[in-house]
């Protein structure tokens, strides 16, 4: 008989948990689109930056002014964890017609995506500096939507963005912004209209993310050390100038538990998220109207 937690049927069960998460990453997680991502196992993650220096045009003259600059400290810590645990009893197992473990880890996977993902939007949409409020309707009413993507690109055009925009937003405001692109343009309109909600559009990557994503919280189980003020927001901006940090990705353990038959099961994962002060224009903070 295997003994659970050193037998070769516990290491491919690990196996099969973490491969199943990873997936489930790559296809769910806004998170890793939307935001550089740092795998390594810093806990604290520093990025000075100098004043930006202002070049001068003058008459040809051949001398110049010397300026003073300074450096400003910017830093990310690792200061927050995802966490989940349960217990499988022994008897769950042996009469189940199902393998437990497996249906746990696949539901454990999502619950903990899902945490990351709300918790990395909600600090994106806290911390941004851009700001902007819709016309009175918002996203549910179609006739803002070209007006307010041109407005949101008002507040990032004009830097480098190699790396693309994202605009994150609730299902309810597919009420609004299905009927605005089914409704403009021809061939747009014609790929709306055959293929459903676009997900680029004006050559932004649209997420779109259950209702009650943004939220307002205050150092609680769902946010963790953060604070939010996110309800009736949504978030736009520039990929990749935010950092996502997930030192060592997400843990899992196997645990026999004394006095109790069958299999404890706890999931972990360590993670940090920064804003970073020079660039935090670019991530733009949506208040409906």
């Amino acid at each position: 008989m295997n003994t659970v937690g050193t037998s070769t049927l516990s290491g491919v069960n690990k196996i099969l948990f973490m491969e199943t998460f990873q997936e489930i990453l790559k296809k769910a997680m806004i998170a890793e689109d939307i935001c550089a991502v740092d795998r390594s196992d810093s806990k604290y993650i520093t990025n000075p930056y100098g004043s930006e220096p202002t070049a001068v045009v003058q008459a040809v003259a051949g001398t110049y002014s010397v300026s003073a600059w300074t450096t400003t400290d910017d830093n990310l810590t690792v200061a927050d964890e995802i966490v989940y645990g349960e217990h499988i009893f022994g008897f769950e197992e042996v009469f189940s017609r199902i393998d437990l473990k497996a249906a746990r880890f696949e539901q454990m996977a999502y619950a903990c995506s899902y945490a990351l993902d709300k918790w990395v939007i909600n600090n994106l949409t806290e911390d941004g500096t851009g700001a902007y409020t819709t016309p009175v309707g918002g996203f549910t009413t179609a006739g803002n939507f070209l007006t307010i993507i041109g407005n949101l690109f008002t507040k990032v055009t004009g830097f480098a963005a190699r790396m693309g925009y994202y605009l994150v937003l609730e299902s309810g405001d597919l009420a609004g912004v299905w009927p605005a692109m089914a409704s403009n343009g021809f061939v747009t309109a014609d790929n709306a209209l055959r293929e459903g909600m676009l997900m680029k559009y004006g050559n932004i990557d649209i997420h779109v993310v259950r209702a009650g994503t943004f939220v307002d919280e205050a150092a609680t189980t769902v946010s963790g050390t953060k604070t939010w003020t996110n309800l009736s927001h949504r978030v736009f901006g520039v990929k990749g100038v935010t950092t996502y940090c997930s030192p060592r990705g997400l843990t899992y353990e196997e645990k026999g538990v004394s006095g109790k038959t069958g299999t404890e099961i706890d999931v972990w994962a360590l993670v940090g998220h920064r804003v970073w002060n020079n660039k935090a224009a670019l991530t733009v903070d949506i208040t409906l109207a």
